[in-house]
């Protein structure tokens, strides 16, 4: 299979899965199962990044500090991003007092005629974050078919929380659960596109790829660290707490597992 066929194939299965089993989660177990999914989704993150990606980007980088300097501006760089609204687009604004944070689904309370436009900037948002998954899998493809499918896999973990709340902001915003799933549908879809446009771009700059590895390991990273961890703070008994550190190493471990038995050579 073509390195292309693998990107396009990675993109479109963590777009189809995610939507499902998001969908699956907001309209047939409920909000209780948020918090498990968020913990499976940081540990498989982390093991992506520490388990494959920079052991990898460390191998191939020509040098070594210069990769590191590319994951310290990625962070921040994401950071800026998010400060925008454009990396995570369920970041309220603490300043309006029209808008209000479930810390149970990371969703927002919007009331009036700020619903509609609510829902097109989640959608708008969500069309952005999927697109940069798209380049973020195909640059790691074209570093290395291993590291493209852990990375793909890592993406979708943390793919399904996010569209699930998606899903609890969209359908509080008014729209119906077959609008919701239509526009959750599109704006995933830009996942393929990032991943095809990046294709032809990468391939003319290979030189590029550690650096590009170095920025998905920081996006990774960023969002685990300053996006996911912090909402999982927010339950803080000693049962939530420990469900939370089981499925953080569940993550992880099904990141090591993939690494080990589908890949014994590497």
């Amino acid at each position: 299979m073509s390195t292309l066929a693998w990107i396009v194939m990675a993109c479109l299965a963590g777009t189809v899965l995610s939507l499902l089993l998001a969908a699956f989660v907001a309209f047939r177990l409920g909000t209780r199962w948020i918090s498990t999914l968020v913990s499976y989704a940081v540990g498989a993150m982390l093991g992506a990044v520490f388990i494959d990606l920079l052991p990898h980007l460390f191998e191939i980088a020509k040098s070594p500090a210069r990769a590191a300097g590319f994951i310290l501006v990625g962070i921040l760089a994401f950071f800026m991003l998010e400060k925008l609204l454009l990396w995570r687009h369920h970041h309220h604004d603490e300043g309006d007092d029209d808008h209000g944070h479930d810390d149970r689904t990371g969703a927002h309370h919007v009331h009036g005629a700020d619903q509609g436009r609510t829902a097109w900037m989640v959608i708008f948002g969500d069309s952005f974050h999927n697109f940069t998954d798209g380049v973020i899998i195909a640059g790691a493809f074209l570093a290395d078919e291993k590291v493209g499918v852990v990375t793909a896999l890592a993406i979708i973990a943390h793919e399904i929380p996010q569209e699930m709340g998606d899903f609890v902001v969209i359908l509080h915003s008014g729209f119906s659960r077959a609008k919701a799933l239509f526009w959750n549908a599109m704006s995933g879809l830009a996942a393929v596109l990032g991943g095809v446009a990046a294709y032809f771009a990468l391939s003319a700059v290979s030189a590029w790829i550690p650096e590009i590895l170095a920025f998905a390991a920081a996006s990774m990273i960023y969002v685990a660290v300053a996006d996911l961890i912090p909402g999982l703070h927010k339950r803080t008994s000693a049962r939530d707490s420990l469900i939370q550190v089981i499925f953080i190493a569940l993550g992880i471990g099904s990141i090591w597992l993939i690494h080990a038995v589908l890949f014994p050579e590497a």
